[in-house]
């Protein structure tokens, strides 16, 4: 597996799934882009750089070459490439900092002083009495001592990251603020007409360009495609043809502690990326038994913490039409299960390789993608029938 490092030269264009054309319209950014994105501008430089026409390739006009073909296969039927990673990161002096959203289960509130509450959802039974439509045993519950409205707009360092993932106490300093990373830069276009060459009369629009920090890029890791990726130079990343530089970097995810999950049979899955289920928010591999199935092993599912739905789509080079719109789980979603039963090698498949996914196109696009991380859940949850009874 490779990783490299993109840093955009200038500001970027990274288009949403909203439509724009008429008067006044705003076209807005979706940042961070779709990992497909990454992955189409990677795969079109190494094109290039083989004197391959991206778009002859699209409409399979071109002649590969058979190392090359192997890696990227067709637009319908891909090779090895697979985008195993994509990420917002930060640079340091002698590492990549790794940033993730904040995942659903963690919920901020600022005081009066301006310093932060990290509260943690937890699961809990309804109580005798109270009924709701959840489809799991349990519900995430917020707990506070008073009303308040919740903060957005930050995510987690790489502190605060390996911190979450070993189930740890979240503090104000393993956050950081979004527009301590980038911020949004509106730019003022005017529609042309085509047979005039002129200014269309009436059509001025609005694109949202996105203006990253300078130690601030994407994170990228490839498998597959190890001996053919660029190494240096530039992508064409986003709209415009905006460019990114493509930096060789170590980086380090932090690890899961496979031998305390051997132990508790308990833990919280959670989206690096946007997750195509088939299935609304339900991961692949749910039965109508409550069972979460992954490969030989299966879980219980308990509870799950999922934000409204996220559309994606795209255009589709190759049939010359956008792509079918389909509804993903966001990024940072959070299913809690117990009861594993079966070999943690499994669940370590499924960080590796990520989700199942219906359209396999997608999954090497770098979509489906998910962390395991510690969840205490008896001691947890025997509290919390202690203080029912």
């Amino acid at each position: 597996m490779k990783h490299m490092f993109l840093s955009p030269v200038d500001t970027l264009y990274l288009r949403g799934n909203k439509l724009f054309g008429d008067p006044g319209d705003d076209a807005m950014a979706q940042m961070p882009p779709w990992p497909s994105v990454a992955a189409g501008a990677i795969r079109s430089r190494m094109l290039v750089d083989r004197g391959i026409n991206p778009a002859a390739f699209a409409s399979g006009n071109a002649l590969v070459p058979d190392d090359l073909a192997a890696v990227l296969g067709t637009p319908t039927e891909p090779g090895s490439f697979r985008l195993a990673h994509f990420g917002l990161a930060k640079q340091a002096e002698d590492y990549i900092e790794p940033l993730l959203p904040l995942p659903s289960d963690v919920v901020l509130f600022k005081n009066d002083n301006d310093t932060l509450d990290v509260i943690r959802l937890e699961p809990q039974p309804l109580p005798d009495g109270v009924m709701a439509a959840a489809v799991t045993p349990y519900v995430p519950v917020l707990k506070t001592a008073k009303q308040r409205k919740p903060v957005q707009d930050y995510w987690l360092n790489g502190s605060g990251l390996a911190a979450y993932m070993q189930g740890e106490a979240l503090q104000p300093d393993h956050l950081i603020e979004t527009e301590g990373l980038w911020k949004v830069d509106p730019r003022l276009g005017i529609a042309l007409d085509a047979d005039r060459r002129t200014a269309a009369v009436g059509k001025i629009y609005t694109t949202d360009a996105i203006d990253m920090h300078p130690d601030v890029g994407f994170i990228v890791m490839i498998e597959g495609a190890e001996e053919l990726l660029p190494t240096d130079g530039l992508l064409r990343f986003g709209g415009d043809g905006r460019a990114a530089e493509i930096k060789p970097c170590d980086y380090s995810w932090p690890q899961t502690d496979w031998q305390q999950l051997e132990q508790s049979r308990c833990f919280r899955l959670v989206l690096t990326s946007p997750g195509i289920f088939g299935n609304g928010w339900a991961l692949s591999g749910m039965q109508p038994n409550g069972r979460w199935h992954c490969g030989t092993g299966s879980a219980r599912l308990v509870s799950a913490a999922v934000s409204r739905p996220e559309v994606i789509s795209g255009w589709d080079i190759a049939a010359h039409q956008p792509k079918p719109a389909q509804c993903v789980a966001p990024t940072g979603s959070v299913y809690w299960l117990d009861d594993w039963q079966g070999d943690v090698s499994e669940l370590e498949k499924v960080v590796r390789d990520g989700l199942l996914c219906p359209d396999r196109t997608r999954q090497v696009e770098g979509f489906n993608h998910c962390m395991i991380t510690a969840w205490n859940h008896r001691e947890k949850l025997n509290a919390s029938n202690q203080a029912e009874s």
